[in-house]
């Protein structure tokens, strides 16, 4: 309901494997700092591709998305000759192959470290926006729509982090569809 979309793109290598890089939904909070530190530390590549809430309203989630990761791409900085996406829609990238995989995350690491890295830059994102407000509770629920976060937009209303063509924000009259 909040905050920008993140992609990340990974080059991996081909002999470097570690069972601790799954997808990052599965991951425990605690563990993600150490594991996007070993990512970092072995990634042949990573780039980063954010989009703005405001960007997300203009062209919707989905190309959102996939313009976070056409971002990514672009922040990379080796030659890649294919791409593995996760998931199934994509929009192609230049002139490389890619290769939509449902549930990419758990099956390559290269994916996987990708998800990790998103997702934490993601979350280091929301906190930076809970210190501009606190009364959302961005710090617990990264902008996702728990009831708290509901509850804070009944109070408060929208903040220009909202995505507002999202349901679950409306305009201050049509929140009291949410008790």
């Amino acid at each position: 309901m909040a905050g920008p979309v993140v992609a990340a793109a990974v080059i991996w290598p081909k002999e470097l494997f570690c069972i601790d890089i799954i997808d990052s939904k599965l991951t425990k909070k605690k563990e993600r700092p150490f594991l996007v530190d070993f990512i970092n530390k072995n990634a042949l590549a990573i780039g980063i591709g954010i989009v703005s809430p405001e960007k997300i309203d203009e062209i919707n989630i989905l190309n959102a998305s996939i313009l976070a990761m056409h971002i990514a791409l672009d922040n990379i900085n080796e030659n890649f000759d294919r791409l593995l996406i996760d998931g199934n829609r994509f929009k192609p990238y230049k002139e490389k192959t890619h290769h939509c995989i449902i549930k990419g995350d758990s099956k390559f690491i290269s994916i996987a470290a990708a998800s990790i890295i998103a997702k934490y830059k993601r979350d280091e994102i929301m906190l930076e926006y809970h210190y501009k407000y606190p009364e959302y509770g961005f710090d617990k629920n990264m902008g996702y729509p728990t009831l708290f976060h509901r509850n804070a937009l009944l109070k408060y209303s929208y903040t220009d982090i909202h995505r507002k063509t999202f349901k679950h924000v409306l305009p201050s009259n049509q929140l009291s569809l949410f008790k």
